[in-house]
This record gives C-alpha cells, structure tokens and sequence, in this order.
C-alpha cells in the first residue's frame, strides 16, 4: 500500500489499543466472575478504581451484568469492542476481510454470552477471536508499517492497564520492551524520552505505577 494518511494511521493505534483492552479486561473479568458469586463484600467497586472508570452500578450483581455488555456504558467491554470494529470496518482494506471477520465473530459471541447461561463459555471465544485477529495482522497483512502501528497501540494499552493493575515489575518490564522496537518500526513521531522514562521508572526499587501511565500516554 501507499502512504498512510494521519487519519489511518490513528485509525490502526486505535484498533490495537481497543482489541488489547477487550482481550485485557475480558480475561480480568472472566477470572473474577465466580469469586464474585460467593464473596460478601463488593470487590467490583476495586476493579473500576484500578482501570480508572466510574463506578455507575451500585452493587456487584448490576456490575456481572452491565460492565460486560452494557451497549449505552462507554466503558464497557462490549463498547469497547464495537470500537474495534468500528476502526476496522473502515480499515477493511488495510487490515483484510479475513482480520474483520475475527472482529466480527468476536461481537457475535459477545452478543451470545449476553444471553447465556454459561457466558464464560462464550467469553472465552471472545478472547480466542481476538487472538485470532492478531495472528491475522502478523500473517496476513503486507504492509510492515500497518503491522507495526496496530501492534503498537496493542503495546501501548498493555503497559497503560498493566501499570494500573499493579502487575508485577517483571510483567510490567517485558511489555515495555516489547514496545520499543515497535514503536521504532511503526514510523510515527514518539517522545523518545519519554520511553527512556518508562524503562528507567520500571527499574526504580518502588514503581511509581501512575507515572508510567502518564508517560505512556502521552507517548504519541
């Protein structure tokens, strides 16, 4: 393909940023939703503080329900996921059918576990779509620069959730690292001391989690 427009470009960020949030929270969810049967007190209100949204729900049987599929919720995961495939629908020609359709049957097992039973079971496809979609972009798409600026936002929105979660400094580290060379190959214009920043704050001997998420985002 030919040169990437600034609005492509922002398009591509965005469908990586958004795909890593779904996948992200969708695993974090997924492995809270039993606990949250049995456990007295509302733990939920300490997930929303963590990845920093409003607690809108009240109690933790409204937030089982609502935070996963609550279409008129921004923060959602499902809004969150119609936002990937927002960008990739009009990236269709970028990315490739077969990329959009992994984003498809994502929404569709979303929309499934909505009405299920057993909705992990769907859920967990959901997660096995969006694995699926960047097995895809590496596989699939020629352009290395397009590769590059999806997998960028992909590492950026893991570092940013990775550091409000608290994640342990190895985990945090790893994913730092493999943001670099990406971000390098991407072609878009960076802070890089800002990333010089990152990798100096994660080898501090107290992580000073929050400063890593204002650098991460304001990277770009």
């Amino acid at each position: 393909m030919g040169i990437i427009s600034v609005e492509q470009t922002n398009r591509l960020l965005w469908l990586g940023r958004y795909s890593e949030r779904v996948y992200t929270t969708l695993r974090l969810y997924s492995r809270s939703f039993d606990a949250m049967l049995d456990e007295k007190s509302d733990s939920y209100a300490d997930f929303c503080r963590m990845i920093d949204i409003p607690d809108v729900y009240g109690s933790k049987q409204v937030f089982r329900q609502n935070y996963p599929f609550d279409e008129t919720n921004p923060d959602s995961i499902f809004s969150n996921l119609d936002r990937a495939y927002d960008n990739a629908i009009v990236l269709r020609e970028e990315i490739g059918s077969e990329a959009l359709s992994y984003i498809q049957l994502a929404i569709y097992d979303m929309n499934k576990a909505r009405v299920s039973r057993a909705p992990l079971i769907e859920m967990q496809r959901v997660i096995d779509n969006i694995l699926a979609f960047w097995g895809i972009v590496d596989d699939s798409i020629d352009s290395q620069q397009v590769r590059n600026i999806i997998k960028t936002g992909k590492r950026i929105e893991r570092v940013d959730l990775y550091a409000r979660l608290g994640i342990a400094r190895r985990e945090l580290k790893r994913e730092i690292n493999r943001l670099v060379p990406r971000i390098d190959r991407s072609g878009m214009e960076y802070d890089r001391e800002k990333v010089n920043l990152l990798k100096a704050l994660v080898e501090e001997p107290e992580i000073n989690y929050y400063k890593i998420v204002e650098e991460v985002e304001t990277l770009l």
